[in-house]
């Protein structure tokens, strides 16, 4: 009763996340700050869903059954679960008002169900005296993880937003049975009831201990997601995997068979080590294989360090208390990566800061017994030995004498720090200098060098921008998407369109047509800004607008002096910044009169600008002659079929375009030509040969009721 009741609450609640942003998308935009103050809203209800939990373990136990079934009907009113619908109040910041929207909608179904876990594991204490009820926090897990993957697989895809609403809701009754069967094994008499032997109450070192190996692998598991799609590969769902694994990591180390979380344990140093360092390298000739080694890293990581949480648990009638540490600690270290890393750092710095605390807070018995008869004998002579080889070797790596050891130095140094730590294993002060410079030599140095050049890279919530500068191009990455380029030198080249822009790509034709379709007047508008490329097509008398939602990518396209594009092209063009969605919708109808949809980042779609819905608000704003063009050019996702069955009543041509050779500064790319005037469609393909049918095709159309990216989810290269 009391493993099904867990499994089934903390399914609910890792269920309910995803849906509730995924039903607020159309309303609140696809804003970092928006989502980052969701953030913040699940963790504060966790954290007082176990506060309530602990203060709740001052009752006898049946008058908390009866408080906590109160709190179950009474949040039962906000059923079924929805976003309310009060629109944002005029001049108010929309990441100031997300807190009371998503509050006033699920605030009080998320706080009764996350105090799910601590609470019942108490009451099977009495219910079961001497048995661990700890490990009942590894089934508690294990609906996390089942909950967090069965959205985007099976309850995204298969049902539509309506449907997930009324799902869940059964859930929540069904969870309310459940607990109602577990209030009734507690027990009915008072000395039945008797609060079990306390223990010695912890000091608050022991709680702080408990609240630091929390925030590590919580942080590190945001910071994995964030640096593989910053600097490794940006896969859609990728985000799942470093979630899951982190809680998979609490059911091994709370579980009561113990080899599997002492085998990961003893390991760990060795892995913090060897794949720490080959990580920050950052290298990207083989993606999915760093993947893997990150992956494999945190999951090391926070299995380790649950598991020495799980050695200083209390016992089980402080456990809520020690819950409630737990969760401070884990949202310390969500607000640490996802809140301050972005506005502290310009690069994933957070990364190999949380792998260095990993490594000071592993346990490091001796790997063997004669590494153990080493560092005793060798006291302190023997540390000091180590940590000036360690240095030698970062400098040995650092001077690149790359023509005499007919090799890469670096990565020879880093061999000799590898083999340095793991000697080291088992005394913490040289482990940890091994490691620290694994982490510099391997890849802080560069980090560091880039960072300390002005204007070379800046940071926003939407990842980290790098601007290298060259002798004759310069170019503007996005994590590890070229996100521009713009040729140097005269004038002319500085005004010529690169990469997915070129004259000979669907946009470019577009825009080379604009004027015999809608005269020297056209009123051009342009989702996503990028370098300001397009701005090579203006012509005089045209009327530009760029709707941009990351300010800094406004700041590097205008004011960093290394892409002039709007300067030299479109002057006087107007920026809008926000979620072109929100934008638009607050545009008057027929506003414009080409539209290009060039909003995606890196290979993630924003998901509510390819909707049904979203291409109303697209041809209210165009009118019927206006003309809509979609880059849909991606690694992993096939979006033409989403384009053909979601823009219902539009005509459409595609253009894949693939140039003759690399030139490097020549992109290929795919655009999608959409109108609801036959006239203008004709013109268009009559100044391009190249132009094709968009085949229809019986993909389901997204709408801001039903989408899913699996269908069109290609096979992984």
């Amino acid at each position: 009763m009391f493993v099904a009741t867990i499994l089934a609450g903390s399914f609910l609640l890792f269920l309910v996340q995803p849906m509730v942003a995924r039903m607020a998308l159309p309303q609140l935009g696809g804003a970092p700050a928006v989502w980052n103050s969701a953030m913040l809203v699940y963790q504060a209800l966790l954290l007082g869903g176990y506060a309530y939990a602990h203060l709740l373990g001052k009752l006898m136990p049946k008058a908390q059954a009866a408080v906590h079934i109160l709190l179950l009907l009474c949040a039962a009113v906000w059923l079924p679960i929805g976003v309310d619908r009060t629109p944002t109040p005029a001049g108010v910041e929309p990441a100031l008002w997300t807190p009371w929207l998503l509050a006033a909608s699920i605030g009080p179904l998320f706080f009764a169900i996350s105090a799910q876990a601590p609470l019942l594991q108490r009451w099977f204490a009495f219910v079961c005296p001497g048995r661990d009820p700890y490990a009942l926090y590894a089934a508690s897990n294990v609906g996390s993880f089942a909950g967090l993957l069965a959205y985007p697989l099976l309850v995204e895809p298969l049902l539509p937003l309506k449907g997930q609403s009324w799902g869940w809701s059964i859930g929540y009754a069904l969870v309310l049975v459940l607990v109602i069967g577990c209030a009734w094994l507690l027990p009915h008499r008072r000395e039945q009831a008797l609060t079990p032997d306390r223990g010695e109450a912890p000091g608050r070192l022991r709680v702080l201990h408990w609240i630091v190996l929390a925030l590590v692998p919580s942080g590190l598991m945001l910071a994995t997601s964030t640096f593989l799609t910053t600097d490794i590969v940006a896969v859609p769902l990728l985000w799942v995997l470093p979630l899951g694994l982190y809680l998979l990591s609490f059911t091994v180390a709370f579980a009561d068979r113990r080899g599997l979380a002492n085998a990961i344990t003893a390991y760990a140093p060795i892995t913090i080590l060897v794949f720490g360092g080959m990580m920050i390298g950052g290298h990207h000739d083989y993606p999915l294989l760093s993947a893997l080694a990150a992956l494999m890293l945190l999951f090391a990581v926070s299995v380790t360090l649950h598991a020495r949480m799980y050695a200083l648990r209390p016992e089980p009638a402080r456990l809520t208390g020690f819950y409630l540490a737990m969760s401070v600690g884990g949202a310390l270290g969500g607000v640490f990566a996802g809140l301050i890393a972005p506005v502290l750092f310009d690069w994933t710095y957070e990364y190999p800061l949380l792998i260095l605390a990993a490594g000071i807070l592993a346990p490091l018995p001796f790997l063997l017994p004669a590494t153990q008869r080493l560092w005793q004998a060798g006291g302190v002579r023997l540390r000091v030995a180590a940590l000036l080889a360690v240095a030698g070797l970062v400098v040995l790596g650092l001077l690149n004498p790359g023509a005499i050891l007919g090799g890469k130095p670096d990565v020879l140094a880093f061999f000799g720090i590898i083999v340095v730590g793991v000697i080291a294993i088992g005394s913490r002060v040289p482990f940890v200098f091994a490691l620290a410079g694994a982490l510099f030599l391997f890849g802080g140095y560069r980090a560091l060098a880039l960072s300390l050049e002005p204007g070379a890279r800046t940071r926003s919530y939407f990842g980290v921008y790098t601007i290298m500068r060259g002798k004759d191009v310069n170019e503007l990455q996005h994590g590890t998407t070229l996100h521009g380029i713009q040729l140097t030198g005269t004038p002319e080249r500085e005004c010529t369109p690169t990469t997915y822009y070129v004259p000979q790509s669907g946009v470019g034709e577009a825009l080379r047509a604009a004027p015999t379709i809608y005269g020297p007047g056209a009123r051009i508008g342009i989702v996503g800004l990028g370098t300001g490329t397009l701005a090579c097509y203006a012509q005089p008398g045209q009327h530009w607008r760029f709707y941009e939602i990351d300010p800094v990518v406004v700041r590097i396209a205008r004011d960093s002096g290394a892409f002039t594009f709007l300067e030299r092209c479109a002057p006087d063009a107007q920026i809008v910044v926000g979620d072109a969605r929100l934008s638009l919708s607050e545009e008057p109808s027929g506003s414009l009169d080409l539209l290009a949809l060039d909003a995606f980042s890196s290979d993630a779609v924003p998901m509510h600008l390819m909707t049904r819905e979203a291409f109303d608000t697209y041809g209210r704003v165009l009118g019927r002659r206006g003309l809509l063009l979609v880059h849909v050019s991606n690694r992993y996702l096939d979006l033409s079929p989403v384009v053909a069955r979601t823009a219902s009543g539009w005509m459409a041509a595609q253009l894949p375009y693939q140039p003759a050779s690399s030139s490097g500064t020549d992109t290929g790319s795919v655009w999608i030509a959409l109108t609801r005037d036959p006239e203008v469609l004709a013109t268009l393909l009559a100044d391009g040969n190249a132009w094709e049918p968009l085949p229809i095709t019986d993909t389901d159309p997204w709408t801001d009721d039903y989408a899913s990216i699996l269908p069109v989810l290609r096979a992984l290269e």
